[in-house]
């Protein structure tokens, strides 16, 4: 790689008027500009950056917009990748500062006002709710600041690059999970325990995937389809008069452990059932062989994955892919293999 010496020996010129060339400082006569330019674009110089930022000693401010985190294992472990990622990249000016909200639209708004308010390099955020996330992102563009939205990818027609699963093909995979090795009827079950949240797109989109698969495969016909809701995470909320004549279960989030604890106090087997996230009760019931399959959205990739193309836009300025996919996994207890800690 050509250096700043090397262009102003072949331009004739002093190693201080390339760097006012390369750095738009001025002061520099047009015969000299083109001499320089000319030089640069033959061999290609380029500058290195993070030798520029760590002699400048410049910070990268990340604003981390998420839900609130405690008791939720989903996100705590994007936070967990979030957090190493900020250890990995502190070194080079990266700091963080986080926004959380509760799971209620109310918070949700209060907390836009503050993100919309802090000056910052980027935004790593989560679009739970829908429509509210679509305003934001409207308003937050006018601030021209990198953004990354795990999780979730919503159609917003603003600028931003998306680190998560496809929810739509997740789904449209449950339903072929759902179809394996199944010769007779087969009653399926819809399970929806939501919060107000899961009236979000990811939540939908996962639902219209699964439903396309089977209209995608119309020889599939002896598959017969219900849904159910209910507004709460309670076990108690179960009744056997849902699962009465059901073959499989597909959970659209990370509750399939509701199901599958209920199928076992009450003695119900033979019963698919297809959930998403590595949660430990979805463990304890996949390794009982109660759950069957899990689509695991490897939430920690995700965290760590936002701050890395944060990372890439603002101090590498790189350009980065718009949607960076994390690869479906699915796992069953034959190939969970959890990290055994030391005694």
């Amino acid at each position: 790689m050509i250096t700043i010496k090397k262009i102003a020996e072949l331009a004739n010129v002093s190693p201080g008027t390339v760097d006012r060339i390369i750095h738009n400082r001025g002061q520099v006569t047009q015969d000299n500009v083109d001499k320089v330019n000319a030089i640069i674009e033959k061999y290609g110089y380029k500058r290195n950056i993070l030798a520029s930022n760590l002699a400048l000693n410049k910070k990268f401010r990340f604003a981390v917009f998420l839900p609130q985190y405690e008791n939720i294992e989903y996100w705590k472990s994007q936070i967990t990748g979030i957090e190493k990622a900020a250890i990995e990249f502190r070194k080079f000016g990266v700091v963080l500062d986080y926004f959380f909200y509760d799971f209620n639209a109310v918070s949700f708004k209060k907390e836009i006002k503050k993100v919309l308010d802090f000056e910052c390099d980027g935004l790593l955020f989560a679009p739970i709710f829908h429509e509210e996330s679509v305003q934001f992102l409207k308003e937050y563009q006018k601030k021209n600041i990198p953004v990354v939205m795990i999780d979730s990818n919503i159609d917003s027609n603003t600028e931003h690059t998306y680190v998560g699963q496809d929810a739509f093909q997740s789904g449209y995979l449950a339903g072929r999970l759902i179809s394996f090795a199944v010769k007779n009827e087969r009653q399926i079950l819809i399970f929806k325990i939501t919060r107000e949240i899961e009236s979000t797109s990811v939540y939908k989109q996962r639902i219209d995937g699964f439903y396309s698969f089977f209209k995608d495969n119309k020889e599939l016909t002896n598959f017969k389809f219900s849904e159910v809701t209910i507004k709460d995470s309670g076990n108690d909320l179960l009744s056997l008069e849902m699962f009465s004549g059901i073959n499989s279960v597909f959970v659209p989030n990370s509750r399939a452990y509701i199901v599958a604890k209920f199928l076992e106090q009450n003695n119900i087997k033979g019963v698919r059932i297809i959930g998403y996230d590595l949660l430990k009760e979805n463990i304890e019931y996949l390794n009982k062989g109660i759950i069957d399959f899990l689509i695991n959205q490897r939430p920690e990739e995700q965290g760590y994955m936002g701050i890395n193309h944060l990372y890439k836009i603002t101090v590498l300025q790189e350009t980065v892919e718009n949607t960076h996919y994390i690869p479906l996994e699915i796992i069953l207890k034959e190939n969970y293999f959890p990290v055994r800690k030391p005694v």
